[in-house]
């Protein structure tokens, strides 16, 4: 089996460093004329991964806007998941999850487990209960050739509360990345916006050191940053980051899809 490093470098070199985030929500079923429930999210899905087939080699479903229907979304994020890996999509499941001990480990298996209709090539994960309580997980994760992505710097205003400050000489979202570096074998990446300036927080030269660390960059389309900047963006990194857009590729509609996948694979 393939390991995420090895099927992240094929999905890039052969689709580009696009990842097309799956966001079913209210909003968007609506614009696009679909119901707002959790079939609804699922045939969304479908769509979404219908277009990218063969234009795009990594997605990232939002996971809470399946979870917002109860058992059924759940069922039905696990029908996108089951018809990506199908395609051969490269799968971040974004969920964001964060514990300790075997609560962590539960997650793992949700989403790692051999068996689990979870089962996906990475998932997010926050690492502020302490970045060490993760390591069982990145363990679990490797061993099935997985991959977890820490949050580190992220594109909404408040997260400067937490990831700016200081301690020591590195603010917390450094620190964040260099834990991932001490531990990756390019399958402990990190998620640091597209808008965020990597100097106020202190991430341009630990990012240029490490770098066995994939860098997932939601903030892209709608939130501000274009893809034709990302190396402006992350300069020596760029060629590291996973570009991910959801809305910009969706709004504008089921008929425009392919062609606006398109153009977005262009300007990277």
């Amino acid at each position: 089996m393939d390991s995420f490093t090895e099927k992240l470098k094929r999905a890039t070199e052969q689709f580009g460093q696009l990842c097309v985030g799956i966001d079913p929500s209210e909003s968007t079923l609506t614009d696009w004329g679909i119901p707002d429930t959790a079939e609804g999210a699922r045939d969304f899905g479908y769509a979404l991964i219908s277009a990218c087939e063969g234009r795009v080699g990594i997605i990232k479903p939002q996971v809470a806007f399946f979870e917002r229907f109860g058992s059924s979304g759940i069922f039905a994020l696990e029908e996108v998941l089951s018809a990506a890996r199908e395609t051969n999509l490269l799968v971040i499941s974004d969920a964001k999850r964060g514990d300790i001990g075997s609560t962590m480990q539960g997650y793992a298996q949700a989403w790692f487990g051999d068996d689990s209709p979870l089962r996906s090539d990475a998932l997010t994960v926050s690492p502020y209960l302490g970045p060490s309580s993760l390591v069982e997980t990145i363990e679990t994760a490797r061993d099935v050739q997985g991959a977890l992505f820490l949050l580190a710097a992220t594109s909404n205003p408040e997260s400067f509360e937490l990831q700016k400050p200081k301690t020591g000489t590195l603010t917390t979202a450094a620190r964040i990345v260099q834990f991932a570096q001490e531990f990756s074998r390019g399958d402990v990446g990190v998620v640091i916006g597209a808008t965020v300036s990597l100097e106020e927080f202190g991430l341009a030269d630990v990012l240029h050191s490490s770098p066995e660390v994939p860098i997932l960059a939601p903030g892209f389309g709608v939130q501000g940053a274009k893809l034709s900047d990302v190396g402006s963006i992350f300069g020596p990194s760029a060629k590291r980051v996973i570009c991910s857009v959801s809305r910009a590729a969706t709004e504008g509609g089921p008929s425009a899809i392919v062609k606006v996948i398109d153009s977005l694979r262009s300007q990277i």
